[in-house]
Formats: C-alpha cells, sequence, structure tokens
C-alpha cells in the first residue's frame, strides 16, 4: 500500500513538472443600461491568459492586464479596475459619466480588444493586441500592440533585446523600408511625406514574430498620418537571423 502511495505521489510529481504552459481565450463585455436605439455603448475584451505555470503565468497575465487597462481605462482611480470585468465596467461608467454632461454627443463609444498568442517557441512569446476604440470624435483609434515574453520566467523581454546588434539591424531595416516605400537613399527618410520624429528612421514601437517572419509595424500616426495608414515590413528569418537573438 505504501509502494502505491509513493508511487502515485512520485507520478504526480513528475506530470506538475512537466506540464507546459497553455493559454485559454477569456471573454468579457459590458454594455451601457441607458437606452439607445444604435450606436450602444459596449466594450468586448477577448484575451489569451496564460496558465499551469503559476509563476511564468502570473507574469504574462499582470503585463497583458496592465496594457489593455491603458488603452481602455479613463478614470482617475486606477484601483478600480483590477480585473478584466472591473475594467470593462469601468469603460461603461466612463461613457455614462460623460453622458450626463453631453446627452446628445456621446452615443456610440466602443471598445474592441482582442488578443492572441501570434507565435511561441522556447525563446520567445510574442502576444498581439489587436485593439480599437471610439470615444467621440472623427473616428476611432485602431492599432496593434506587441507584447514579448521569455517563456521560462514569464518576464517582459524589451523590443531592443531581440537583437544582437540594435544599430546593425536598424541600418539593414532602413535600406529594405526605403526600398518597399520608394524613398531615395540620398533623400530624408521624410521626403516622400512619412512622419518619422526628428526626420530620422526609427525602428517601429512594436515588432512582432510571426510564423512568415519578423514583421516591424507603425501603428497610425507613428510613421504616417491617420489618412496614410499603418506602415509596415516583413523580414524573412532566413534573410535576419544573423541580427537576431530570439528565434
Amino acid at each position: 500500500m505504501k509502494h502505491y502511495i509513493l508511487s502515485a505521489f512520485l507520478l504526480l510529481a513528475f506530470t506538475s513538472c512537466h506540464k507546459e504552459l497553455s493559454f485559454d481565450i477569456e471573454t468579457f463585455e459590458k454594455e451601457s443600461a441607458i437606452p439607445c436605439k444604435k450606436d450602444c455603448p459596449k466594450i468586448i475584451i477577448a484575451v489569451p491568459v496564460a496558465k499551469n505555470i503559476p509563476v511564468v503565468a502570473d507574469s504574462i497575465n499582470k503585463k497583458v492586464f496592465t496594457v489593455i487597462k491603458e488603452i481602455v481605462y479613463f478614470e482617475e482611480d486606477p484601483s478600480k479596475a483590477n480585473d478584466y470585468k472591473s475594467l470593462a465596467a469601468s469603460f461603461i461608467s466612463s461613457f455614462e459619466e460623460m453622458h450626463k454632461k453631453f446627452p446628445s454627443e456621446t452615443f456610440g463609444w466602443e471598445a474592441k480588444i482582442k488578443g492572441t498568442v501570434e507565435f511561441e517557441s522556447d525563446q520567445i512569446i510574442n502576444i498581439k493586441i489587436d485593439h480599437y476604440t471610439f470615444t467621440g470624435g472623427a473616428h476611432g483609434y485602431q492599432g496593434f500592440r506587441s507584447l514579448l515574453f521569455d517563456p521560462k520566467t514569464g518576464k517582459t523581454i524589451s523590443t531592443n533585446a531581440i537583437f544582437k546588434n540594435e544599430k546593425e539591424f536598424k541600418a539593414f531595416a532602413e535600406k529594405e523600408f526605403r526600398a518597399k516605400y520608394k524613398i531615395p537613399a540620398t533623400s530624408n527618410i521624410n521626403a516622400t511625406g512619412l512622419m518619422f520624429e526628428n526626420d530620422k528612421f526609427q525602428l517601429p514601437q512594436n515588432i512582432f514574430y510571426t510564423n512568415q517572419g519578423l514583421l516591424l509595424y507603425y501603428n497610425s500616426y507613428e510613421a504616417a498620418s491617420y489618412a496614410d495608414g499603418a506602415k509596415e515590413i516583413l523580414f524573412p528569418y532566413a534573410t535576419i537571423s544573423k541580427y537576431l537573438k530570439y528565434q
């Protein structure tokens, strides 16, 4: 009997040690109770939640939540939203407070957040946050956020940390970017109407690992106007493997 109990314990311990990190999509929705006929204010958050390895999962989940909170939270007291349900409620609450002041001008508020595990290897995990918000004005704002994680620890990997030599990659990327968008090598980077700060090429704030290669993605206003839209360029891994620390 003792032998059986010991064997069962060892089997359980072995199984626990060999659990792999996994993600489940969880969805949270909230709609205003204020009567409306169309464009009823609503928020939908669909997010990948890490599971199975507590320390790693907690680190990833906290970072993802923090980023989504930055996108959709408008109240003054950040302690009011400490999970996705309260975060969704706070968005609707912000609308309803605004509606009290401007009852004929605030309908149409909307937030759509969709998170996906864009890439996963034994070296890096990339979660993509596709977000759209509209809180009045001529148009809403849509963009992508890239979150990079160490799968062993769950800690965030900064964009510049993925390169062996960021300066060398940046020089290579600028040549390819100029070629794609037909910007003469002898002209300023903004010569054709782009909006790089200080008229100098920069790597984007969001870089994605994808199954096809490394994607440099410039959200609207980062390198071009809203009307010109986002800019992007994809590099197959075979082309840039010499620049990358993680693959």
